[in-house]
């Protein structure tokens, strides 16, 4: 593990990136539709035939997304196989104190939990937030009550995915554009909080990832 991902070294506080928000409801038009039309019907394959478990099954796999340079980084041990750029976050920027509807992205390490289809983007792929650590720090900070903090808890311990519908927020994970425009992505950290990459970019992504995937955002 590069010792950069460590979480004693991730020294990074609330970042806002210098990039407008704004409502992400732009059809793809002319070439783009049949990009899409085939990024729909292709993508979801790989999820039924079992590509994407499997390749991620047999490799060391890790992700590292920088919210300040808008990168997302497939690093195989310690090295880095593939960087996808000019990727998208929340637009409000990053945050290690999330909190609902602030339309922030959360700092910190996760995990996959799940890659599902997606009326709106085709596919998204859930992160276990929030984790332990967020919920630790937002009960310490009196930000969630001790009842939300021992559901979080109980969830881990169980094996299931953390309370999606707290205070500390949820929803949380990463996908494609769907049929929005590529031209916004280029330009603005658009989501609710999500990464966001483009949908050439996620099916590049989408066979290095499994449930259990490890994903460092800092």
């Amino acid at each position: 593990m590069p010792d950069s991902w460590q979480r004693a070294t991730l020294s990074i506080t609330d970042v806002t990136l210098d990039k407008r928000p704004v409502h992400y409801a732009h059809p793809y038009t002319g070439s783009h539709s049949f990009t899409y039309r085939l990024f729909c019907c292709l993508l979801p394959c790989l999820i039924m035939l079992g590509a994407a478990p499997v390749l991620a099954s047999q490799q060391n796999v890790s992700l590292l997304v920088d919210t300040r340079e808008l990168a997302l980084s497939v690093v195989q041990g310690k090295q880095v196989i593939q960087v996808f750029d000019n990727i998208a976050i929340g637009s409000n920027g990053a945050t290690w104190n999330k909190q609902q509807g602030d339309e922030k992205t959360p700092l910190g390490e996760f995990r996959i939990t799940e890659v599902r289809r997606s009326d709106r983007f085709v596919i998204f792929i859930a992160i276990d937030y929030p984790n332990l650590d967020h919920a630790q720090r937002a009960l310490d900070e009196q930000r969630i009550s001790m009842e939300t903090y021992t559901a979080v808890k109980n969830a881990f311990a169980r094996g299931r995915p953390p309370p999606q519908e707290t205070r500390l927020g949820g929803h949380i994970g990463i996908h494609g554009l769907g049929s929005g425009d590529p031209e916004v992505h280029q330009s603005f950290n658009w989501t609710n909080g999500c990464i966001a990459l483009t949908n050439e970019q996620l099916a590049e992504l989408l066979p290095w990832l499994a449930p259990g995937t490890r994903v460092v955002i800092r």
